[in-house]
């Protein structure tokens, strides 16, 4: 590599015409239709329905994810078992495939004809074109933040201290509680934190599932991309700024998570 003054200088050229201007750019076009018309369109029913909709669904998703993927990663670490290294490969079957794909046949398994849509709806659980629906995308999408922040933790967690607590008459819970737990927490919260804010930006896989019902089933990513069909430019800027601040204040979680942990370190 480069000496520091060429790899910073190259490193800001990137950030800044990858990420920055982009941004700024949103900001400002954004700006120029003042603050009343700003607060009008994003304080709008149909826009307020579909922010209930996008980060409500999207949090509880990423709660999910947070508890399932910790046992997903335990188990990957812990255990050997025939058909692990394809499990492990099916984790990020999420991030390989494309969204609009994932949506097509989430869609097509959890409709009233699919293969488990057809058991719910038995039971009088509609999943797909309904908020259930949303729902399961954002799970799908959002596992492999979690499995993927949390793994390399437990990989190199010394199991010392779990051999120390076992012979002080620890039972596994525990164990578990007591001494992994609190380790692998900062990668629990920064993959919960990661899989939400992927989840609140989602349009591809979720589009096809859910309905797409104004006040019902509506995201917001989808009413971005219906103000630009419409050509109302100001206007998608201005829901989308309201996204970016949301996942910027998500970012700044993380990083005031991996600042604690390297402190506590």
């Amino acid at each position: 590599m480069p000496g520091f003054g060429l790899s910073l200088g190259i490193t800001l050229l990137y950030i800044g015409l990858i990420v920055l201007i982009p941004l700024s750019a949103l900001i400002l076009k954004t700006a120029t239709m003042g603050w009343g018309p700003f607060w009008e369109t994003v304080s709008d029913e149909r826009v307020v329905a579909s922010y209930k909709l996008s980060f409500g669904v999207s949090a509880i998703a990423a709660l999910i994810n947070g508890f399932f993927g910790v046992i997903i990663a335990y188990v990957l670490v812990r255990y050997e078992f025939p058909g692990k290294r394809i499990l492990d490969a099916l984790v990020d079957i999420p991030f390989a495939m494309p969204t609009a794909v994932s949506g097509i046949a989430l869609t097509s398994v959890y409709s009233d004809s699919g293969a488990l849509g057809s058991l719910f709806a038995k039971i009088g659980i509609k999943t797909a074109y309904s908020p259930v629906g949303v729902f399961i995308a954002l799970v799908f999408i959002g596992l492999p933040f979690v499995v993927r922040t949390v793994q390399p933790v437990l990989t190199e967690f010394n199991t010392e201290l779990e051999e120390a607590a076992s012979s002080l008459g620890a039972n596994r819970i525990q164990i578990f509680r007591r001494v992994i737990f609190p380790e692998i927490l900062p990668s629990v919260i920064i993959g919960t934190s990661l899989a939400f804010a992927r989840a609140a930006g989602e349009y591809g896989s979720v589009v096809f599932i859910s309905g797409n019902m104004p006040f019902k089933t509506e995201i917001t990513p989808l009413l971005i991309i219906t103000k630009l069909e419409q050509f109302d430019y100001t206007g998608a800027t201005a829901i989308a700024v309201v996204m970016l601040a949301v996942s910027f204040s998500v970012l700044l979680l993380v990083n005031a998570v991996q600042w604690w942990s390297s402190r506590r370190g």
